[in-house]
């Protein structure tokens, strides 16, 4: 079993648990180089769940732009989500976007909020014996590990980023993530097929955060392969949020940044019997 398929199954489960509301809109950037907020897909239930998903890897965009997306209007959830177990990056986008969908509505079911994060790097509590890996470069987060005394090595998919320096190691090679203590990744690893490699290699680290609004589904999976903190997204006023997206505004306060971690996390059979009631 891979993390894709243990996605599948949870929302699966939950389509049998529940009605799910069919898909009432889907939002997609108009193009590149616009602004942070305008790198995210949005699938958005009849009830106003909605999931997101980066579309900036490759020319997943492009293909998205290029898709009849209102073609998956009215649709159940549960059969866009099945594509994420598709090798195609436009299915797997779509999939992820409806997963984390699915999940958004279980949680407003269950009336389960996940606690505002907090800065994930500042919670980690990096010291002198620390060794940082990261899953893509935050280079802003160099001078607050350096001022910590720890190492850092950053795990990088592109060869030309490979670089050793006083501060840190930029690799290809996901095994040296086995000597970290600590990792934060951003949630592209959910779609750029690497995640069940970095997990296999960097799930003993004591903590491991996986950040972004694309790590906003049932995180169980992940917990039971490492991760101790889903860093994603909850959208408190949907239809804010389609409107500034549209309008090309920022939509960051039509939600909450909010954090899941695995010591406080009900788990999904909890939610499922409390949204079913």
């Amino acid at each position: 079993m891979t993390t894709t398929t243990d996605f599948i199954h949870l929302a699966a489960r939950a389509d049998r648990a529940l009605r799910l509301p069919p898909v009432a809109d889907i939002y997609c950037p108009p193009g590149r180089g616009l602004s942070r907020d305008a790198e995210f897909l949005a699938i958005q239930l009849a009830d106003g769940s909605t999931g997101m998903a980066y579309t900036l890897l490759g020319d997943t965009l492009e293909r998205l732009l290029a898709s009849d997306l209102k073609a998956y209007v009215g649709r159940a959830p549960l059969d866009i989500a099945r594509g994420y177990a598709e090798r195609d990056s436009v299915a797997r986008a779509l999939g992820l976007a409806a997963y984390n969908a699915i999940s958004h509505h279980v949680f407003r079911q269950a009336n389960y909020l996940p606690e505002t994060a907090s800065d994930s790097l500042g919670a980690f509590g990096l010291g002198p014996g620390d060794h940082l890996g990261m899953i893509g470069f935050f280079r802003v987060l160099v001078p607050r590990v350096r001022a910590a005394g720890a190492r850092l090595t950053v795990l990088e998919l592109r060869p030309e980023l490979v670089e050793t320096t006083p501060d840190y190691e930029v690799t290809l090679d996901p095994a040296k993530l086995a000597a970290c203590t600590k990792i934060i990744a951003t949630s592209s690893v959910l779609l750029n097929d690497t995640l069940d490699d970095v997990l296999a290699h960097g799930g003993h680290a004591r903590e491991f955060a996986l950040i972004g609004p694309s790590a906003s589904g049932f995180p169980d999976p992940l917990f039971a392969r490492g991760v101790t903190v889903a860093g994603g997204y909850r959208v408190d006023d949907p239809a804010a949020l389609l409107r500034r997206a549209r309008a090309l505004e920022a939509w960051g306060d039509a939600g909450t940044k909010c954090a899941i971690r695995r010591d406080a996390y009900p788990g999904f059979e909890a939610l499922i019997a409390r949204a079913a009631r």
